[in-house]
């Protein structure tokens, strides 16, 4: 069911982030680089209903380029996840957001291109308006929370190089793989009141690079 853009349904949403226990929250020190994205909550302009941004990347960056993902990228020299989420949120699609509009974080994610992903959830009152930076950004796209709730939405393939599973969300756009596949499909499982942990959950080997 399509979830009211309102105060209701962040409050909601923000309990929901509340009684999420982090895995491994201060950790130790990782080789890994630290980067955040930005899992955006904005509403839809036509039904007014609660939508997840998801951008495809400009075909032309040197990383990535032509594949789904959130908002997001590497953290600087002594920024938090929570700061790099929100200025790459800024930089991206062009939407500024205070730090009280976070209303969550999610696991760290290792990704085999070797970033460690820290997803910042927030809640974009005024997402309606989009100015997407062309130089990262092709399109922008919203995807209904009912979609992300669906039982048929995601599902788990194997493949010839790791043991382990692959996870691929479904949307109407296409086949969205890990890393954003994985991000997405925890914060459907902790929308859903479930502490699912997805940090094993592998990519597809054109992610790998």
């Amino acid at each position: 069911m399509p979830m009211p853009f309102d105060d209701a349904t962040r409050r909601k949403i923000e309990r929901r982030c509340a009684g999420f226990v982090r895995r491994d929250a201060g950790a130790p020190t990782t080789p890994l680089k630290r980067a955040a994205v930005a899992l955006v909550l904005a509403p839809h302009p036509e039904t007014d209903t609660t939508a997840l941004l998801l951008t495809l990347r400009a075909a032309r960056l040197r990383s990535h380029g032509g594949q789904w993902a959130l908002p997001g990228g590497r953290c600087e020299a002594g920024e938090t996840p929570v700061e790099a989420g929100l200025r790459e949120l800024a930089e991206e699609l062009g939407l500024s957001l205070a730090p009280d509009a976070v209303l969550g974080l999610l696991d760290d994610y290792p990704t085999r291109s070797g970033y460690l992903i820290t997803p910042v959830i927030v809640w974009a009152a005024d997402g309606r308006t989009l100015r997407p930076n062309p130089d990262e950004v092709a399109s922008v796209h919203r995807i209904g929370l009912d979609a992300v709730m669906a039982d048929d939405a995601f599902d788990f393939t194997a493949i010839p190089e790791s043991t382990r599973r692959v996870v691929r969300f479904h949307a109407r756009e296409g086949v969205i793989h890990a890393p954003t596949a994985a991000l997405i499909y925890q914060f459907r499982e902790v929308l859903a009141g479930r502490d699912t942990r997805v940090h094993e959950l592998e990519q597809p080997v054109f992610a790998w690079k």
